[in-house]
């Protein structure tokens, strides 16, 4: 056991010791100027303190210094009936604040306590109980802000892991000094139960033991009881003091002496306003010149000087940030950060500004953190942060959405309008200005306010301006998100999963696929709108195949497989057949014999011309389905599903391509049309 710890031990079983062995009178004066200069130092601690866990010993140590000025005040009472005296430092006390008159001294001593127990004690101790009890009450919001933030990429697991942390020690030390601050309301009390004793106790021992009359002993023990009482309550007030400046800095940043001068004097025209008023107080108000117009006058030149100083430091903080820019474009690390590129923009033109100005009721900054919850709940990846910024060279009302420094979609919208798309029968009465849905490409009018509402009756989709940008950068998220997904990103997401399943990530990666493997894998899902939401079934078909090939195209196969009851969901509706395009023998056949093998893998090797043909009798069917209303699905064997998705890559993207393993046996399947050569 170190020193320091041994030295804690020894004073605390000494404290408990004082309240049964007697102290000589010198010892007892140094250790009541020690609980002067302790209660002083808990005070300063206090104030220098920026947030309450800065010093979360606080109520443990409240505990530790009440008991310590309790076992003082037995000591001090022992001396006082025993010896009739209790040291310098006690009769100091009393003749000081008494100044000769001992029904002052005792008022003095009474208002003290008073002002101890019911103002600052009483306060602290409600303080510390509401504190507590809003403290529990928002842990659970606290919790799910954290989650949210990690979700979204804000944080990393680290720093959620602190935040955590850091919210159960703030509901702990404010459970702790809810109980604490008993302490001192008890030590408020006993110290008024003390007084009396010594008091009344000391005039009876004085009388009749001490053979003293009733004014000696009444001179003589009311001077002891009041400097015994002063010494005890002035440590127990500062004390008090610093528990209430503890529990009542919540939303601070800084230090008590910063907060103040940072705070109540940022302000120098109140300042006149109040040195006026005091001005006006001393000239139409019997308060005299000498003493309201000193007091003015100093609110006033403060106010000045207050003001040069905010002027002053605007001026320096505007130059500073110019020169800091200037360096900036000096230096050569603005050249490299122009290098890099944002994983995903949106500009618009100065037209739809109104649409990310929160002054202006633009909601579109909610909106995207809507759009990447929802893709982290229906794609299973974290969206990176989306750069938002207004473009000049773009048309007033035109946006574009790019994907790493290129564009990938654009569009045009009137923010006084509303887009409606028709039902399938065209109303004429429906008048607008004619345009095409950005996000699925349907034709689309813009109608005004006017119209809006008989668009709604007769059957119109109507939709607002923010809901169209939404609903564009959502799809258009959702199409790329496989370009998003890069090294990086699956690292952040197996690390998530290791925290839990340790066991098959350190299986999988290094031994059998790298992080680039994986990421080649969950791109390729990606690619084909199948989330990556159940990473650990994924993870773990990856590890049951991982060591009999690396090939990604063959392991996306087994995912695939692995994941039918999702896919099975995703495509077909509860209760109803699955209708889809059936791929027929003939055309599997000569798809399988047109797969070549290369050191690099398989590949399909098609002539143009069967390339044609299978394009166009696939298209015959894709249509037929697209005019009976139904979401096109192409069926196939497994063993050329995924060369047949190559071949439709380019010209059929969004037409997803099936195999009979990845659906449920239970799913009822039927066949709209089939495809032979």
């Amino acid at each position: 056991m170190r020193i320091r710890d041994l030295s804690i031990l020894i004073g605390i079983i000494g404290i408990v010791l004082m309240m049964v062995v007697p102290i000589p009178i010198p010892l007892l004066s140094f250790l009541l100027i020690i609980n002067i200069s302790l209660a002083l130092v808990i005070l300063l601690v206090s104030m220098n303190t920026q947030e309450a866990l800065q010093f979360s010993i606080f109520p443990s140590l409240l505990l530790i210094t009440t008991l310590f000025r309790l076992a003082l005040n037995i000591s001090t009472t022992r001396n006082i009936l025993a010896k009739h005296e209790a040291g310098n430092v006690v009769s100091t006390f009393g003749s000081f604040v008494s100044e000769g008159n001992i029904v002052v001294g005792l008022v003095v001593f009474l208002i003290l306590v008073i002002v101890q127990f019911i103002v600052i004690t009483k306060g602290a101790e409600r303080v510390a109980e509401v504190g507590a009890r809003f403290t529990l009450d928002a842990m659970p919001g606290k919790q799910m802000s954290i989650d949210a933030d990690l979700n979204s990429g804000l944080i990393n697991e680290q720093q959620a892991r602190e935040r955590r942390k850091k919210i159960e020690k703030e509901a702990d030390f404010y459970g702790a000094m809810d109980g604490a601050s008993k302490f001192v309301k008890g030590d408020a009390i006993a110290g008024i139960i003390i007084l009396v004793i010594n008091l009344i106790g000391g005039l009876i021992i004085g009388m009749t033991m001490g053979g003293m009359s009733f004014a000696d002993a009444a001179s003589t023990f009311s001077v002891l009881t009041i400097g015994d009482g002063l010494v005890s309550q002035i440590p127990a007030l500062l004390i008090s003091t610093a528990a209430g400046l503890i529990v009542t800095r919540s939303a601070s940043e800084g230090n008590l002496a910063s907060d103040l001068t940072e705070q109540l004097f940022s302000y120098p025209r109140l300042l006149y306003i109040v040195s006026g008023t005091i001005f006006l107080l001393g000239t139409f108000t019997p308060i005299s010149y000498f003493t309201a117009y000193p007091i003015a006058i100093i609110l006033y030149i403060s106010a000045r000087n207050m003001q040069k100083k905010l002027n002053r430091k605007e001026v320096e903080d505007y130059q500073k940030e110019e020169e800091q820019q200037i360096e900036e474009v000096r230096s050569p690390e603005s050249v490299i950060s122009l290098l890099q590129v944002d994983p995903i923009e949106f500009e618009f033109g100065y037209g739809l500004i109104p649409l990310a100005d929160t002054q202006q009721g633009g909601d579109l900054l909610d909106r995207i953190i809507l759009i990447r919850r929802q893709c982290a709940l229906e794609l299973g990846v974290v969206v990176p942060v989306i750069r938002i910024r207004d473009n000049i060279q773009l048309k007033p009302n035109e946006y574009v959405i790019k994907i790493k420094g290129n564009m990938v979609a654009r569009g045009e919208l009137l923010l006084n309008h509303y887009l409606a798309m028709s039902p399938g029968i065209d109303d004429d009465s429906i008048s607008g200005i004619e345009t095409t849905e950005p996000a699925f490409g349907l034709p689309a009018i813009w109608i005004d306010e006017a119209m809006k509402e008989r668009a709604e009756l007769s059957g119109y989709t109507v939709v607002d301006p923010p809901s169209v940008v939404a609903t564009h950068l959502t799809e258009i998220i959702k199409r790329h998100a496989h370009e998003l997904v890069g090294r990086q990103e699956t690292k952040t997401l197996v690390e998530s999963i290791k925290e839990t399943y340790p066991a098959l990530v350190d299986d999988l990666i290094p031994n059998m696929l790298s992080i680039g493997d994986v990421q080649k894998v969950l791109a390729k899902l990606l690619r084909e709108k199948i989330s990556v939401r159940d990473l650990v079934t994924i993870l773990e078909t990856l590890a049951d195949n991982g060591g009999y090939t690396k090939d990604p195209e063959i392991l996306t196969e087994y995912v695939r497989q692995s994941l039918s009851r999702q896919i099975t969901q995703q495509y077909a509706s509860t209760g109803n057949p699955l209708k889809v395009i059936t791929v027929g023998p003939t055309l599997e056949k000569r798809i399988a014999e047109a797969v070549q093998q290369s050191d690099q893998g398989s590949y399909l090797a098609l002539d143009p011309s069967s390339s044609q043909m299978i394009y166009h009798r696939l298209n015959e069917q894709v249509n037929k389905a697209i005019q009976a209303g139904q979401q096109p699905v192409i069926l196939t064997s497994p063993t050329i599903r995924m060369y047949l998705r190559q071949l439709l890559e380019r010209s059929m993207q969004d037409i997803p391509v099936l195999s009979y393993s990845e659906l449920e046996p239970s799913v009822e399947i039927q066949s709209m049309g089939v495809v032979n050569l």
